[in-house]
């Protein structure tokens, strides 16, 4: 269906309608994907967006440019804010023409004089426009557009200039007669009485002449008011841009106040999120067709999650500890959410204890049944087969920050482990994958990488001297999966192999001269294996 035709059925729809804000492409995109069926092109957010006041100061064919793009980055209509039409009739007529070339549903024009100010601001001090000078680029713009279905709103200041409803009642049916295809009845109280009050007044002519409105002001009145009142859109008209600048306020005092991005990259949108609402897949897949680009080599995650974790009592009676709530989700559901915010789409799940507690789609499952049994190098020979090219292996209980994924996947090395420097305030108690590099950390990013010596599990107390701690997250690329899985599946044939765990498997790894790169970190990782455990994931 055309989009003007679209937003003609919206106007006629025998149920109320919205429209979301946007500004650009991008919010016209994010619009579209929330579910609304049409964009209201706001003239202020354009404005705002444009770092100009909602004056006319922005050129109508600066406006243009704007909405072009969201035209182009969207399949749904598009009712422009076009003020008061830019100027006279002939303004008008320019101006539908120029909006059917760019595939614009609509335009709604307000009964003010050029240049316009914005309704909120001074309002008593706006003039309106002749009535019979307003008909006139109504009827300018109908007989102007090509499209029978372009739609033309007339928006009524009267009630916002505080001429009261009898001149909004005369004026809205001296456009109607005209040939406006709606009503934006406006209004600037807190509450729906002036809006209400002329719905009664139109009566039967909102079946021919359909009104719209824009709640702005009158925003905690319940939306079924609205439908019982037979409007017949409701325009969410700025919210968009309100939040963004929230949103743009608080990141850009912190990354200020901090002089860092550590604390702001895991809270916005990754950048591959981006790319996904700039269409790239399309972008790619011309490329193939009409560069004949190779494919690139999509990384792949194995997530390992066969375990009870039987220390968490209770909380693992019913599912596996990588399934215990944390913040609202389930502990593994966080590795799967950054590999996905990565792009990696072909996630295996090596699961054990109750299985069928694993509900994810578009997940491949294997099944370690004999997990009671076996440990995690037997979870992973399971996989072997999905070892392949580009590879990350996660033990499925770990938490960390986003960053640790995004620089992984940039290592150049056949294996990569990561490694939190940040050992010395563990307890003696403490137990973990313990380490031996070629050097230990430093903030001297110009040295040479380090590489591992060996992995040693214990405690804290025992390992003073150590030069980390392996978080259990490893990467690999063609010939690191082929080292690793021949590696694997030697050591598959000795007799202590269902004892063996990944730190073995990296120790084997050394004794064959075989390379593997530590990439550092400071902090900003968990595992979960205690209650204490899961009471800190909640705020990690």
């Amino acid at each position: 269906m055309k989009k003007t035709t679209q937003l003609r059925s919206m106007l006629q729809s025998n149920e109320l309608e919205f429209l979301m804000e946007a500004h650009n492409g991008i919010s016209a995109k994010i619009a579209e994907e929330a579910g609304f069926k049409g964009i209201w092109g706001s003239g202020l957010s354009i404005s705002a967006s444009l770092g100009v006041r909602d004056n006319n100061e922005a050129s109508w064919t600066q406006v243009l440019d704007v909405v072009e793009f969201m035209s182009d980055a969207t399949k749904i209509p598009i009712l422009l804010d076009g003020d008061t039409g830019y100027g006279n009739f002939n303004n008008m007529r320019r101006l539908v023409m120029k909006l059917e070339q760019r595939g614009v549903a609509g335009v709604c024009i307000e009964d003010k004089i050029f240049p316009k100010t914005n309704s909120f601001l001074r309002t008593e001090a706006q003039p309106l426009a002749d009535v019979d000078e307003f008909c006139g680029k109504i009827k300018a713009g109908q007989d102007t557009k090509l499209d029978d279905d372009f739609n033309i709103i007339a928006r009524v200041e009267a009630l916002i200039a505080g001429w009261g409803l009898a001149e909004a009642l005369k004026r809205a049916d001296a456009y109607r007669l005209a040939g406006a295809n709606g009503i934006l009845m406006h209004s600037k109280i807190s509450k729906p009485d002036e809006i209400l009050a002329f719905m009664r007044e139109w009566g039967e002519r909102s079946k021919t002449c359909p009104v719209v409105i824009v709640p702005t002001k009158y925003y905690s009145t319940p939306t079924n008011v609205f439908r019982e009142a037979n409007v017949s859109v409701c325009i969410w008209a700025n919210h968009q841009m309100r939040m963004a600048v929230t949103a743009m306020q608080a990141v850009t005092k912190t990354i200020f106040e901090e002089q860092s991005l550590m604390n702001v990259e895991d809270k916005i949108v990754s950048v591959a999120e981006l790319f996904r609402l700039q269409n790239d897949k399309e972008l790619e897949a011309a490329e193939k067709l009409y560069l004949k680009v190779a494919d690139a080599e999509a990384p792949r995650a194995i997530l390992l999650a066969a375990s009870r974790g039987a220390e968490l009592k209770e909380l693992t009676e019913d599912r596996p500890k990588v399934l215990i709530d944390i913040n609202g989700k389930p502990l593994i559901e966080q590795s799967i959410n950054n590999f996905y915010e990565h792009d990696i789409k072909d996630i295996s799940i090596v699961r054990g204890y109750k299985k069928e507690a694993f509900k994810f789609p578009n997940i491949k499952y294997v099944d370690n049944d004999n997990y009671e049994n076996t440990n995690e190098l037997a979870s992973l020979f399971l996989a072997k087969k999905e070892i392949v090219d580009h590879t990350i292996i996660s033990y499925g209980d770990i938490l960390y920050r986003k960053y640790i994924l995004s620089r992984l996947l940039e290592e150049k090395g056949d294996i990569t482990i990561v490694v939190d420097a940040s050992i010395e305030n563990r307890s003696n108690d403490y137990v973990g994958d313990f380490v031996q590099c070629s050097r230990k950390h430093s903030t001297k990013f110009a040295e040479a990488p380090a590489d591992l010596q060996g992995i040693k599990f214990g405690s804290a107390s025992d390992s003073k001297e150590a030069s980390g701690e392996w978080i259990g997250l490893v990467k690999t690329n063609k010939v690191g999966s082929e080292m690793l899985t021949q590696t694997l599946t030697e050591l598959s044939k000795t007799p202590e192999f269902n004892k063996l765990k990944l730190p073995d498997l990296m120790n084997a790894l050394l004794t064959k001269k075989i390379k593997i790169n530590v990439m550092y970190i400071d902090g900003h990782w968990m595992d979960v294996d205690s209650y204490s455990d899961v009471s800190k994931g909640q705020k990690f």
